[in-house]
C-alpha cells in the first residue's frame, strides 16, 4: 500500500484553493471570454521513502538510515510462539515486501529483556553480519561458516525431532560480537542475558528463543541478505513493533 504524501495532499488542496476552484468563481462573476491557459512548469517535490508497514516510531527510530534490507518478524501476540517473517528490500521508490513466510519464535512468546532460559525471543532492531550451517554455503554474500558444531539433536517442545535445524543458520547480532562465527560464544551483555539467538530451519513447533523458517525460505534469505545493504532483522509481537 503506498502511503499518500503530506506534502503532495497539501500541495493539491492548494491547487484547488487558489487555482482551478478559484478561476472557476471569478468567471462565474465577471464572464470574460474564455482564453487559452498558459502552460504552467511542472512542480517537482522530493518524496521521502516510505516507511516499512507495522513499525511505529521508537520501533523505526532504531532502523539504521542506511539499512536497505529489514527482515521484519512479527509474532502473533505477546506469548505467542508463531510469527510471520518478511523480507523488505529500500528502493527508490520506497520499501518494498517480499512474500510472508510462516515462522516460530519462543516458546513463551517476546520479551523487551531477554535472559538465559526464558523461552522468549528478544524484541529489537538487529544487524545480520554472519552465517553458517551444516550444509555447505549455499551462494550467501553473508561470510559462512561450515562446522559439524551445527548439528543438532533430540526432539523439540511438541515432540518434533530437531534434526536438520541448523543446517543453515543466519546469526541475530543480540549479545555476540559481529564478524564471528555464529558459534562464538562471546556473550558482550554477560551470559545471564542469553545469545546464540539465531535465524534457522524450522522443525515444526516453538524455539528456545531464535526465529525459525522453511529450509527453503532460509536458503532463499541466505542467497538474498547483502552485506553492501546493512540487513537488520526487526522483531517482536505486533504490539510492541507498533510503539
Amino acid at each position: 500500500m503506498i502511503t499518500p504524501n503530506p506534502r503532495v495532499a497539501l500541495l493539491a488542496a492548494s491547487l484547488l484553493l487558489t487555482g482551478c476552484g478559484a478561476g472557476a468563481a471569478a468567471q462565474t462573476a465577471a464572464a470574460p471570454t474564455p482564453t487559452a491557459r498558459t502552460p504552467q512548469p511542472a512542480i517537482s517535490l522530493d518524496v521521502a521513502p516510505q516507511q516499512i508497514p507495522g513499525l511505529g516510531p521508537k520501533t523505526w527510530a532504531e532502523v539504521p538510515a542506511d539499512t536497505r534490507q529489514a527482515v521484519v518478524v512479527t509474532g502473533r501476540g505477546r506469548n505467542s510462539p508463531r510469527s510471520t517473517a518478511v523480507l523488505y528490500e529500500r528502493t527508490d521508490a520506497g520499501w518494498e515486501a517480499g512474500r510472508p513466510w510462516p515462522a516460530h519464535n519462543g516458546q513463551q512468546g517476546w520479551t523487551d529483556h531477554h535472559v538465559l532460559g526464558d523461552l522468549r525471543t528478544p524484541i529489537g532492531v538487529h544487524t545480520l553480519s554472519d552465517a553458517g550451517g551444516l550444509l555447505r554455503d549455499p551462494g550467501t554474500r553473508l561470510p559462512y561458516d561450515r562446522s559439524t558444531g551445527f548439528t543438532l539433536t533430540g526432539t523439540g517442545f511438541e515432540g518434533e525431532p530437531l534434526a536438520g535445524s541448523f543446517d543453515y543458520v543466519i546469526a541475530i547480532d543480540y549479545n555476540r560480537r559481529p564478524g564471528t562465527s555464529p558459534l562464538d560464544w562471546t556473550r558482550p551483555l554477560g551470559a545471564e542475558r542469553g545469545g546464540g539467538i539465531w535465524l534457522h530451519v524450522d522443525h515444526g513447533g516453538p524455539t528456545q528463543g531464535c526465529v525459525s523458517i522453511a529450509r527453503a525460505h532460509m536458503k532463499d534469505l541466505l542467497l538474498a541478505l547483502d552485506p553492501a545493504k546493512n540487513p537488520v532483522v526487526v522483531m517482536g509481537d505486533v504490539k510492541s513493533l507498533a510503539r
